[in-house]
């Protein structure tokens, strides 16, 4: 009975382990650029195992998308600054160029709000972290942000701290890529890695 009972909860873990490698996606593959698409001149490339991108010599917005398009997900990416690190991580965004339609979550320099959310090419800033919040920002270094977006809401955490969250029908509405951002001006250099997403369902909405 002992040993039925041990087969049965090794089989149950193993088919919870399964679901959950299923429903994670790796929207980068530690290799290649392959599942995404370059908007503009700046430097997207692969360089041992992290995604990098870089100012061109126009030093013009750049933008690099999935090719797939999410609506309700929970996005895990680690991030590292170099020399000024103005970016961002857009979704439920779709392009004509460099013309982005959708929404930011902001990567930036100590004190220029990381973590807040910014609508691109409408109403701008939709909300900003409480200015306290900064420190959990670590320039230089690896760090964690994740972003988690049901229906009209949205939350977002910066090493493990809460930047903000946020309702808004406009976005509710949406749906688009992912993408990551080069901000213009030049100088700007920012290295990415283990970028995963988890879609939300109906059965798994209530999990943090």
């Amino acid at each position: 009975m002992k040993k039925r009972v041990s087969l049965i909860f090794a089989l149950y873990s193993l088919v919870l382990t399964s679901n959950a490698q299923e429903t994670t996606i790796e929207l980068f593959n530690g290799s290649n650029l392959d599942g995404w698409v370059n908007h503009g001149e700046e430097k997207w490339y692969v360089e041992q195992g992290e995604l990098i991108c870089e100012s061109g010599p126009k030093a013009e917005y750049g933008y690099l998308s999935t090719t797939n398009f999410y609506k309700d997900f929970e996005l895990s990416l680690e991030f590292k600054q170099e020399n000024n690190g103005n970016s961002g991580v857009f979704f439920r965004s779709s392009f004509e160029g460099t013309k982005v339609t959708g929404w930011q979550v902001e990567v930036a320099p100590p004190g220029h709000d990381s973590g807040g959310i910014y609508e691109s090419y409408g109403r701008g800033w939709l909300i900003k972290p409480d200015p306290e919040k900064d420190k959990a920002l670590k320039m230089g270094e690896w760090n964690t942000m994740k972003i988690k977006v049901v229906g009209p809401e949205v939350t977002t955490w910066l090493n493990g701290m809460e930047m903000v969250h946020l309702t808004d029908e406009k976005i509710g509405a949406s749906e688009g890529a992912i993408a990551l951002q080069i901000h213009d001006g030049g100088g700007i250099k920012v290295r990415w890695r283990n970028i995963k997403l988890k879609p939300i369902t109906a059965s798994n909405q209530n999990e943090k």
